[in-house]
């Protein structure tokens, strides 16, 4: 399997006014993101609001993607990827949702580090271990702030080294720490893929050797940063830059109270599929809105 590069959207969950997943809603944001010329989707992810959808949502959802990016690829000839959340802090859990995840044929499993139990680091290499194992491959997703643990440079050397793990999705916040990553663990491993979780750090990651972004904001702007990573990918860092610096309010307000509600606000302005998120998260305060509203405008989309 060639090396995963590029742009990927960490897809939203849209919902109805009932609080019901709106999947006519998921279907057209699916074929936008087509349309707009995306390199890869992921569903279930930590923007989906997995943790409060029911697995037989989870299954519609997958099912959607599977079918709709099975179509565009034998329509168009293209080659866009399927990757699966897969993620969960119960071993057990994780092995059956990666195999899940190979059942609907994804390309690719993105499988957090177990949250909240905070595992040793030989509990998570152990973790990574048995997950490697289904024969899928698997992207490292590495988040602190969400797991309450880091998964240090040795640690992701170690896990590396495993059968069957293809990259890791890098949301430290340091971008030293990525760049120790593609010293040390890419130059062992040549195919393995450093994307950002970041979308204001997809320009500084490729330009140090990275390879892509796993992106929230391109649930409605695809195609600029579809752009944004290529023109980086082939050294065009003049025009990467033109579209960083225009999206770069907009970076910051995606995130202004809280991921998905702000992301879903924004696509809700727009009049894309979204509708509100479900409890624990809600809707953006009344200032977060106007910050998003004014990035909006700022930004031309």
């Amino acid at each position: 399997m060639a090396k995963l590069q590029g742009s990927f959207t960490a897809m939203i969950t849209p919902m109805t006014a009932d609080g019901s997943v709106d999947y006519e809603g998921f279907q057209k944001n699916v074929l936008f993101q087509l349309e707009q010329g995306i390199d890869g989707l992921l569903p279930l992810g930590t923007t989906s609001e997995t943790p409060t959808l029911d697995e037989d949502e989870e299954d519609k959802i997958l099912d959607i993607v599977k079918t709709l990016v099975g179509k565009w690829n034998a329509d168009h000839n293209a080659q866009v990827k399927f990757i699966a959340g897969a993620g969960s802090n119960n071993t057990r859990d994780a092995v059956r949702y990666v195999e899940r995840a190979k059942k609907f044929g994804a390309d690719y499993a993105l499988v957090v580090t177990p949250y909240y139990n905070k595992p040793s680091d030989e509990g998570i290499f152990r973790h990574f271990e048995a997950v490697s194992k289904v024969g899928i491959p698997i992207l490292v997703y590495n988040i602190q702030g969400r797991t309450g643990k880091n998964i240090s440079v040795p640690l992701l050397q170690r896990i590396a080294d495993l059968p069957n793990i293809a990259g890791v999705k890098e949301a430290s916040g340091s971008i030293s720490q990525m760049m120790e990553v593609i010293e040390k663990v890419v130059s062992k491993h040549p195919d393995f893929a450093v994307l950002s979780g970041d979308d204001s750090l997809t320009l500084p990651l490729i330009a140090a050797g990275g390879d892509g972004i796993i992106s929230v904001v391109t649930n409605l702007c695809p195609a600029l940063m579809t752009e944004l990573a290529h023109d980086c990918l082939k050294g065009d860092f003049g025009a990467a830059r033109k579209i960083h610096y225009r999206l770069q309010p907009f970076f910051r307000a995606a995130f202004c109270d809280g991921n998905p509600s702000c992301i879903k606000y924004a696509m809700n302005v727009k009049g894309l599929p979204a509708g509100s998120c479900r409890l624990p998260l809600v809707e953006p305060k009344p200032e977060a809105k106007e910050i998003i509203k004014a990035a909006l405008q700022t930004c031309n989309l």
